[in-house]
């Protein structure tokens, strides 16, 4: 089993990446990193990853979920990226997990997969607008299981946000 880890070239979160990379690991769960190019992402809190996959370059067959870090890089690289949305789009419709955390459930907001789903993201005047537009419920939860989409409000949800991603991935 393996999940795609999505982040934004710079600024992402860190422990929103760190937490679910470890909660892989401690599972048996493979993982590839993919940002909008490859190469060096930074964090905000100083973390480096390699990104050894362009989102271009992904094969959405080889993965059982996405999961999107956020962070403030998220708006700037990840929102509207359309080959993001569209490996979103290919995800959910294969009912694979789709999960994204703190401002990156604006992905899948983009993508028109939370209509009328319950989710929760970081929030801001920016990311409130996104989400209702594309026709997601709100909640004030930490973390939201709706069906095979999983969301997140922020760093201090990553740990449990890591731990339904592993669980949603088990029932696969």
């Amino acid at each position: 089993m393996k999940v795609l880890v999505v982040v934004a070239p710079e600024n992402y979160r860190d422990e929103e990446l760190t937490e679910p990379l470890a909660a892989c690991d401690r599972a048996g769960i493979g993982y590839d990193i993919a940002s909008t190019r490859k190469g060096e992402c930074r964090g905000m809190l100083g973390g480096k990853v390699q990104a050894t996959l362009a989102l271009a370059d992904v094969d959405p067959s080889l993965y059982q979920g996405i999961v999107i870090v956020g962070g403030s890089g998220s708006p700037v690289y990840l929102w509207n990226d359309e080959m993001l949305r569209q490996l979103v789009l290919s995800f959910s419709r294969q009912g694979k997990v789709v999960a994204a955390i703190c401002l990156s459930p604006v992905v899948l907001a983009h993508a028109g997969i939370l209509k009328g789903k319950a989710a929760t993201c970081y929030e801001s005047p920016a990311s409130t607008r996104e989400m209702v537009k594309g026709g997601a419920r709100s909640s004030r939860d930490p973390v939201v299981v709706d069906g095979s989409v999983i969301t997140a409000n922020g760093p201090a949800a990553a740990r449990d946000f890591a731990a339904a991603v592993i669980k949603a991935l088990q029932k696969l």
